[in-house]
């Protein structure tokens, strides 16, 4: 491509407003696709994560001065939730704010992100980034081809057609969504069924019955409107076991590419977003309950007495299994534990 005077002059103006040489820039006009399996919505409005997703797109644009945009496709609309990790990985796929347990198929390591009873709130959650747990996720990835750009977790809980979810008692007989292959070891051993299928089709399995109870996020029991079919709903807003890992996650091989100018702000704008995802999270978990409750539904919350006894459950069956499948999975289950 050749380059106008007029063109390379508002190049350089551009740079020299941010900061940086004309020739980091050199991409310009780059574009980004970022998939997600959530619903869409605005700015400001809507699911979360979807907002997560084009805040980062606005602020690249303006930091980069247009050099480096982004656009977002959510509802699984550019590619099916399961391929988007294995797309990132092979650089197929740009970027995609995706449950890190959903590539526990691929990645043994990552089912580490939906570990029951494992993280017991956001304050430690947060500290797996900087913590020697997050050093080794951080790495394995790396090694994978993904490198996470924001940090998000998730509390999330259980709504159920039937009967409440609470207890370990309570599991016998219900066929259950857990969320990754841990969690349906631990209600396995509750004397729970399990059906294994992303958030975003949670819907049509407890609307047909082929499911009578489902765990996933506060944000998500909002986004899929599931208080049309459940009757009875356990929070995620005192304690939980439920925490997941959902990571904005980018392509090694896309992100190599940029400029390092452009890597620093992909960098930057995702590190400051985590604040904005823990704030709506949180908010999420004490917003599912008035919506259930408003829809009809019996709300429970669960107390640090019945956290223990999933806890028992989970350390006898999916810590164990997690920590024999390899070193690695041995040394990211010992590294989480020692924040506890």
């Amino acid at each position: 491509m050749t380059l106008s005077r007029r063109t390379f002059v508002h190049a350089a103006g551009a740079a020299a407003l941010t900061g940086l040489a004309p020739d980091a820039w050199a991409q310009s006009g780059a574009g980004l696709k970022i998939s997600h399996q959530f619903p869409g919505g605005t700015l400001t409005e809507g699911d979360f994560r979807d907002r997560l997703c084009r805040r980062f797109a606005v602020e690249i644009e303006k930091r980069t001065a247009g050099a480096l945009k982004a656009s977002v496709y959510p509802g699984s609309s550019l590619m099916k939730t399961n391929a988007q990790f294995s797309a990132v990985r092979k650089g197929a796929l740009d970027m995609s704010l995706y449950p890190l347990s959903y590539a526990g198929g691929e990645v043994a390591e990552t089912n580490i992100g939906l570990m029951p009873a494992l993280v017991p709130s956001y304050e430690q959650g947060a500290h797996w980034k900087t913590a020697e747990v997050g050093k080794l996720l951080t790495k394995l990835l790396d090694e994978k081809g993904v490198i996470i750009v924001s940090w998000v977790w998730q509390a999330g809980g259980v709504a159920s057609r039937t009967r409440p979810l609470l207890t370990p008692d309570d599991a016998k007989g219900l066929k259950v969504r857990g969320g990754s292959r841990e969690m349906d070891m631990m209600l396995k051993a509750a004397g729970a069924s399990v059906i294994t299928l992303p958030s975003n089709e949670i819907y049509a399995a407890m609307q047909t019955g082929a499911m009578d109870a489902a765990m996933t996020s506060s944000t998500s029991f909002i986004s899929f409107k599931l208080e049309e079919i459940a009757k009875h709903l356990t929070t995620g807003r005192n304690k939980t076991y439920w925490f997941m890992l959902e990571p904005l996650i980018i392509s090694k091989e896309v992100f190599v590419k940029l400029p390092k100018a452009q890597q620093d702000v992909v960098m930057a704008v995702g590190a400051e977003l985590e604040a904005f995802a823990q704030e709506a999270a949180r908010a999420d978990d004490k917003a599912v309950a008035e919506i259930y409750a408003k829809a009809g539904a019996k709300v429970y919350d669960m107390d640090d007495a019945v956290l223990k006894k999933w806890q028992v459950i989970a350390r006898e069956t999916a810590w164990k299994d997690f920590a024999e499948k390899s070193e690695s999975c041995a040394a990211l289950l010992k590294a989480a534990q020692k924040l506890a």
